[in-house]
């Protein structure tokens, strides 16, 4: 019943937040091309559920230039962000494209930020059980910390929400999510493992 329920939402959610945003969308799309040559939507490949494979939107706020799989920018003034990056991070406005993600099923409104597929093997059997539901637009570890923890405090809280799953949690978490987009708080990794070199976009 709970996944039933949580995949209505997910539909309803996804589908009334594009067409309100809707003029949002061109406004940013039409001011990457501006300021930037190529395309306004970033398309990168990560794991969903079960470990499959599919194509996550972003809009772009990076130069082509740069390493799509490289460490993520860890400030303001990232040389490869390109003109008004930041705040379209710290807004949250770079992940609006993956409504459409969430729309045709690949995600869901609320669970484990999607990793790439080549991290599943790097962090082992203990993390697994986050590739049971949909990757997320937003998660547990993004309104318990965000950018301010590591990554293995990631996986865990991710393995915590696929235990406690239930709509009311779900819930709990967008009204959450509300709160740590209007701040911008730790949108930037502070420090990316434990013991391992930063690496990649979470």
């Amino acid at each position: 019943m709970y996944s039933i329920l949580k995949r209505v939402l997910d539909i309803l959610i996804s589908l009334g937040a594009i067409l309100l945003l809707l003029p949002v969308y061109l406004t940013v799309a039409v001011y990457i091309k501006c300021v930037s040559p190529g395309a306004a939507v970033f398309r990168q490949e990560r794991a969903g559920r079960n470990a499959k494979p599919f194509i996550l939107y972003k809009f772009r706020t990076m130069r082509l230039d740069c390493d799509p799989y490289g460490n993520s920018p860890d400030s303001a003034s990232d040389s490869r962000l390109i003109k008004g990056g930041d705040f379209l991070r710290r807004s949250s406005l770079d992940e609006l494209p993956q409504l459409f993600n969430v729309l045709k099923g690949q995600m869901s409104m609320v669970g484990p930020r999607p990793l790439y597929v080549s991290q599943i093997p790097e962090w082992g059997e203990k993390y697994i059980s986050r590739l049971d539901v949909k990757p997320g637009m937003t998660g547990l570890a993004q309104v318990m910390g965000r950018g301010a923890l590591t990554i293995e405090e990631k996986l865990e809280l991710d393995v915590e929400y696929v235990r406690r799953a239930c709509i009311w949690l779900d819930i709990k978490i967008m009204l959450m999510t509300l709160y740590v987009v209007l701040t911008g708080k730790d949108i930037y990794e502070k420090r990316y493992s434990r013991d391992k070199q930063k690496r990649g976009e979470g």
